[in-house]
């Protein structure tokens, strides 16, 4: 995968390191490695744009893609948002959610937020390490950002359902993070958001929903084939992604309609 031409400002002024080999959030027993691009307050929004087009993803200030010795599972994919056609359990969700008031707030931390977020990482991802984070770490994780982010409130009859973090970019919106009430079952929630967020492109004329990284062989990460259809990104182009997925059918017109992001 190539990284943008050096000679080109301003990418002729960022580095790119390699960390040292760490243990794998997703493939048990694996070994990985990220590039970091740097200096961080470099990196604004055009810029992080054109790296997310390249494969990078941010944690807070930290800009990287995966990089692993012997290893290409990491697949960014996006979801080219005018040919997106919700399958039937993606129907279903937007037909069960179809109560959520949606708020856009200010990027700043708010007590039942993290409380939510604590939930829901001990219900999905117990002793994957974020659910011992604490203030500083989640803050640090969703709430710090250089580029323009939009923090997305779902709630049902005055209790808090849902939050989604999205980056906005030239041609697209890319999906930081979404947490949710895991004591609703079934619920659809994380379906559903992403489907709001196919949503929010078409409204806004961006062509692209970024998912981040496709892996076949983790759980946590392979449900994004069914959002179809899906492009992955190989060697430095980006083509249409064969995934698993149901026969597609068109996307509610009306819920497309519902807008809380704006453009800046």
């Amino acid at each position: 995968m190539a990284l943008p031409d050096d000679s080109e400002l301003p990418f002729s002024l960022l580095q790119f390191y390699s960390t040292s080999p760490y243990a794998c959030s997703y493939l048990s027993a694996r070994r990985a490695r990220s590039l970091v691009a740097t200096p961080s307050h470099l990196i604004n929004a055009e810029v992080y744009g054109e790296l997310v087009r390249k494969g990078f993803r941010r944690s807070g200030v930290f800009t990287y893609r995966p990089q692993c010795d012997a290893c290409q599972a990491c697949i960014p994919v996006r979801v080219p948002v005018d040919q997106f056609h919700a399958n039937r359990s993606q129907r279903r969700s937007i037909r069960m959610h179809s109560d959520l008031l949606v708020r856009e707030l200010p990027l700043r931390f708010r007590d039942d937020h993290y409380s939510l977020y604590l939930r829901y990482q001990a219900a999905r991802h117990a002793g994957g390490g974020m659910d011992q984070d604490g203030r500083e770490q989640y803050t640090q994780f969703l709430l710090q950002s250089r580029i323009d982010t939009r923090l997305i409130e779902f709630s049902a009859h005055g209790v808090l359902r849902m939050v989604s973090i999205l980056d906005v970019l030239s041609d697209g919106l890319s999906s930081v993070y979404t947490f949710y009430d895991p004591d609703l079952q079934p619920a659809s929630l994380g379906t559903y958001s992403i489907v709001w967020q196919v949503a929010q492109c078409v409204a806004n004329h961006l062509p692209y929903l970024y998912l981040g990284y496709w892996i076949r062989d983790s759980q946590k990460m392979a449900y994004k084939a069914s959002f179809r259809p899906l492009e992955g990104l190989f060697g430095d182009h980006w083509y249409p992604f064969q995934g698993s997925a149901n026969a597609p059918s068109p996307v509610d017109p009306a819920f497309g309609s519902t807008t809380a992001i704006r453009r800046a």
